[in-house]
């Protein structure tokens, strides 16, 4: 990273918390953002993923809090560079499951997962440890309301359902997923409901976040923006 050393965000650091609906890129322009600022990315959503995947792999029903709930112990989750990519990836109980989160069968169950509070509070308090010492960017459902009350910069991402289901079909069929796109779209429509609706920590949004809808926006064009209120945000620090 060739910053200038007079640059803001070469000299100052804060947390950056992405919320939003899924699908909107949000894990998308926090990698961006972090690799440009040089600071940590966590995907809040792949740990609520690895939960899920983990549950589903003991033959455990997701909507069975209680036997959700006695299984947390059992479960180790932690974040490991991975030297090849240069990326985060998530590790479940020593293994990286980055290859098997993100397909329909967990995407299907994880906010059944995500509504528990048990494994809200466990999850959140990984999460808040990770950004004690700032630099971080983290995306996810509630992290402006719950993870990082006090986070400097906090954006609400949107796109229309259509748009969002365009996107995840693409993805899914280039990663070789036998899919359709009214299952995604069908998977979306449900978890924003499960997510806006659930009684601990629902997805939603205060009047400190600033809003990227980008429906009609390149990555390009979305991370310019994002960074207009990334200099903003450091110039507030002193």
């Amino acid at each position: 990273m060739n910053l200038e050393e007079s640059s803001p965000e070469k000299n100052k650091k804060i947390n950056i918390a992405i919320d939003g609906y899924s699908s909107c890129g949000k894990g998308t322009l926090a990698k961006q953002l972090a690799q440009h600022l040089g600071y940590i990315f966590i995907d809040s959503g792949s740990m609520y993923r690895a939960v899920t995947l983990f549950i589903l792999d003991q033959e455990i029903d997701p909507q069975d809090e209680a036997a959700v709930e006695a299984r947390l112990s059992d479960i180790d989750i932690r974040f490991d560079l991975n030297g090849d990519s240069g990326r985060f990836e998530v590790v479940l109980n020593g293994v990286s499951v980055e290859s098997r989160i993100r397909d329909l069968r967990v995407s299907s169950q994880v906010s059944y997962i995500a509504k528990i509070s048990a494994v809200r509070r466990k999850l959140v308090e990984i999460q808040q440890k990770i950004g004690f010492n700032k630099g971080v960017v983290m995306d996810g459902r509630d992290i402006g309301t719950v993870v990082y009350p006090n986070a400097e910069l906090k954006i609400f991402m949107t796109a229309s359902s259509e748009v969002r289901a365009d996107r995840r079909y693409a993805e899914l069929k280039q990663a070789g997923q036998n899919v359709t796109w009214q299952e995604i779209y069908d998977n979306l429509v449900s978890r924003d409901s499960i997510d806006s609706n659930r009684e601990d920590s629902p997805l939603t949004m205060a009047s400190d976040y600033r809003v990227l809808d980008n429906s009609n926006l390149s990555r390009e064009e979305q991370f310019a923006l994002a960074m207009t209120w990334v200099s903003a945000a450091l110039n507030e620090i002193g």
